[in-house]
């Protein structure tokens, strides 16, 4: 199995002590961190720094040739960008003072400890991975094109919005940081967290599982395996999602719907990138980029304590909401366009015409299932199709019953708060509804009179004498 270095970028250990590089690279490996070069002779330093670009770099203070002195203060001079982590073998206060005076990104004794060495390695990582990525983001954004339009040729959309949710997705990509994406059901989260791994350039697999209803021991059994014997009926062992998703992406859909333990286990596995199979007591790393997605609303979770604090911070690294497709009206015609193609390969027919009212009229409907459900009822109504030109009678009866299901769950109206005129003071007269009612039609429609007249449930005629009642009444 092909297995991407972590972080992409290198560290450098720089120590003229050939044992400590040894033994602290291992010790490196074992937590994740990969990516390693090493460096005994100060006096290369500034080469190898020039020649590659390095995540982190870790520096000895006490070294002959070049001091770790003067290294830090050439580094930090011609590569800011690059956090310093200086190690001396001597624990002294005002040496580590003078050290992040001159930009030491932190300051180690060697006897301090593997673990909290690492730890501080960790954190030197993430910020350094951040810092690339805003910038990144930032020259990406000011150029205002796409580097990988190919990654997302199934999102079919002509949205402004959307288009800087793509370039924010190319920006993002090379980062091993967590992603979460969020929006309304149907909108194309997994399509959106498979154009992120499409861009990585992740060598491993994209692994997409859906959480909802599995519980705590389903879930851990699924996501990290188990050791033969973890459980009755375990008669062998069995890897999980997150070993297969090695070197690869990990999305885990709908993440609102984890248990308390589950989190738990969770915010682990992001902190420290490790996770224990059932039945084990040995900790495996994980080097795969994991995305998240819900269409539930985690800051309400967070504020009912449904959802921890700490894991909803860990897990929003880079953030992707992705509108409704009510917010995305220009989208409707080139998705219709997009959905009767795929329709007319699949039945075997011929892609046929459309009245160009038909987009208007799914303009006037607010797609709660978005763009599966669009995608449905093209199908079906391609589906009842026998004419040349695609009937809008079908779109018309599911809109209609729709609209109607919406009103009948609404109530009678009888209750004061149940109709859009409870917050009114003053009701309109009949005259004044009816006037209103027909604006609002006719700016539903675009000014399509013959969409308006079908909204209100009354002719085309009808309504053009309504219009003219209305200019007379204005004097016009």
């Amino acid at each position: 199995m092909n297995k991407t270095p972590f972080p992409p970028s290198p560290i450098l250990l720089v120590d003229d002590e050939e044992a400590w590089l040894n033994s602290f690279g291992l010790a490196l490996r074992s937590a994740g961190l990969d990516n390693i070069m090493t460096c005994a002779d100060s006096r290369q330093v500034m080469n190898l720094v020039r020649e590659n670009r390095f995540c982190v770099l870790l520096l000895d203070l006490n070294m002959p040739g070049l001091s770790g002195e003067r290294l830090l203060t050439d580094v930090v001079r011609d590569y800011p960008e690059v956090p310093v982590i200086v190690i001396t073998g001597l624990d002294q206060v005002d040496t580590a003072v003078e050290c992040m005076k001159l930009g030491a990104y932190d300051f180690f004794t060697k006897v301090s400890g593997e673990a909290r060495l690492i730890t501080g390695i960790r954190r030197a990582v993430e910020t350094s991975l951040l810092r690339r990525e805003n910038e990144a983001l930032r020259d990406h954004l000011l150029r205002d094109h796409l580097n990988h339009p190919e990654a997302f040729a199934h999102m079919v959309t002509h949205n402004r919005t959307m288009y800087g949710l793509f370039q924010y997705v190319e920006a993002i990509a090379p980062s091993c940081e967590s992603v979460l994406i969020t929006g309304e059901t149907g909108v194309g989260k997994e399509l959106m967290a498979r154009a992120v791994h499409r861009i990585s350039g992740r060598k491993g697999e994209f692994v997409a599982v859906n959480i909802a209803g599995l519980d705590d021991n389903m879930l851990a059994d699924t996501l990290f395996g188990h050791r033969k014997g973890a459980f009755s009926g375990a008669d062998t062992s069995r890897k999980g999602l997150i070993a297969r998703a090695e070197g690869g992406t990990l999305f885990l859909d709908e993440i609102g719907d984890l248990s308390h333990g589950a989190q738990l286990k969770l915010l682990r596995l992001l902190q420290e990138r490790e996770y224990y199979p059932l039945g084990s007591d040995i900790a495996l790393s994980t080097s795969a980029r994991m995305i998240f997605a819900t269409h539930q609303d985690l800051e309400s979770l967070l504020q009912s304590g449904r959802f921890r604090q700490d894991l909803f911070f860990r897990l929003r690294t880079h953030h992707i909401h992705i509108p409704p497709l009510r917010e995305r009206e220009d989208d409707l015609e080139p998705l219709l366009d997009h959905f009767l193609d795929k329709a007319a390969a699949r039945l075997g027919r011929k892609k046929p015409a459309y009245p160009r009212e038909l987009a208007v009229l799914l303009g006037t409907y607010n797609f709660p299932g978005n763009i599966r459900e669009l995608e449905s009822l093209v199908f079906d109504a391609l589906s009842r199709h026998g004419g040349r030109t695609l009937s809008m009678a079908t779109f018309e009866e599911y809109i209609r019953q729709r609209c109607d299901a919406c009103l009948e769950t609404r109530g009678d109206g009888v209750e004061r708060g149940s109709t859009v005129f409870s917050a009114l003071d003053r009701l309109p007269t009949l005259k004044e509804a009816g006037q209103l009612l027909v604006r609002e039609a006719l700016y539903r429609s675009r000014g399509n009179q013959t969409m308006a007249a079908r909204m209100l449930g009354i002719t085309r005629q009808a309504l053009a004498w309504r219009l003219k009642q209305d200019k007379a009444r204005k004097g016009e």
